[in-house]
Order: structure tokens, then sequence, then C-alpha cells
């Protein structure tokens, strides 16, 4: 399966794409721990069935140490044990930024609340930023039909 059009390789994809690629390295830098990130990104690009987000963030967080069974529980943390209540306010966070469309208002002021009661305000801004980034990402790859499969980690970095 070959992608409708080549990200890197068409001049204003590429442009645009290193300019988000670079948004994204802010927040690599950042205080909220690597592995809150990674599970934000793994979330959002399941809502959106961003194959290649899912298998490029899967592999990102297993090889900075995630287990294999927190990250086959991602897509049904409300009912797993393996997450932190700081990680289900993240995920919980992720799922109403990244599914704005279906409810009125976005995310609820419970939801924020809950997040800030376990992330500082510079935290919460990681955590927007990095829910509006991989959206952006999932957006780009589910609409040109990037094939996933084969990213190795740190492809990209």
């Amino acid at each position: 399966m070959n992608a409708r059009l080549n990200l890197f390789g068409n001049q204003v994809a590429a442009k645009f794409t290193r300019h988000i690629v670079s948004a994204s390295q802010a927040l690599a830098d950042s205080t909220l721990p690597a592995s809150i990130q990674e599970l934000v990104k793994l979330r959002a690009s399941q809502i959106n069935g961003c194959s290649f987000c899912v298998d490029m963030h899967t592999k990102d967080a297993a090889h900075a140490g995630e287990t294999m069974t927190r990250l086959s529980l991602v897509a049904a943390w409300r009912e797993a044990t393996v997450f932190t209540d700081a990680e289900r306010a993240a995920l919980e966070l992720a799922e109403q930024g990244t599914r704005i469309a279906d409810g009125a208002g976005g995310v609820t002021d419970e939801v924020w609340a809950n997040a800030a009661k376990h992330y500082d305000e510079d935290q919460l801004a990681v955590l927007v930023c990095a829910i509006a980034l991989i959206n952006a990402f999932n957006r780009g790859n589910v609409m040109v039909q990037q094939p996933a499969g084969d990213y190795q980690p740190g492809q990209f970095g």
C-alpha cells in the first residue's frame, strides 16, 4: 500500500511537516513526562483511526520503557487498573479534546479541573498543544492513507 501523497517528497507538504515536527520538539523538552505525552498521542490516534500514528507512538512508548500491557490497554483505559489518576486525567482530556465535534462545548469544566489537579499550568499547556498537534498529524495521515507498520523508533528525530 502506498500513500496517496508523499508528505516528505512534496515540497509544500514537506515544509509544513517540518514546521509541525519542530513544534512537537518544543513539547518534548517540557516537564510533562514523555510517557504521558505518548499515551495521549496514542489515544488520540486510536480515536482518529490513524494507523501510522498508532504504530509510531506504540513503538516510541515501548522503546522508552512503556510496557506492552499498558499500551494494549490504552483504548480501554477506563476499565484498566494500570493507569494512575494523573494518566487517566490526561487520557480523558485527550479524548474530549479529540472528539470536540461530538459534544457541545468541547472539553468540559469537570475534565479540565481534574487535569488541573494533576498538572501545573505549563504541563497543561503541553497537553493542550500535544493533543492539537497529534490531531493535525492524524488528519493528514488519514487523508493521504499513510501506511503503517514500518516505523522504527527515532526514525524522525
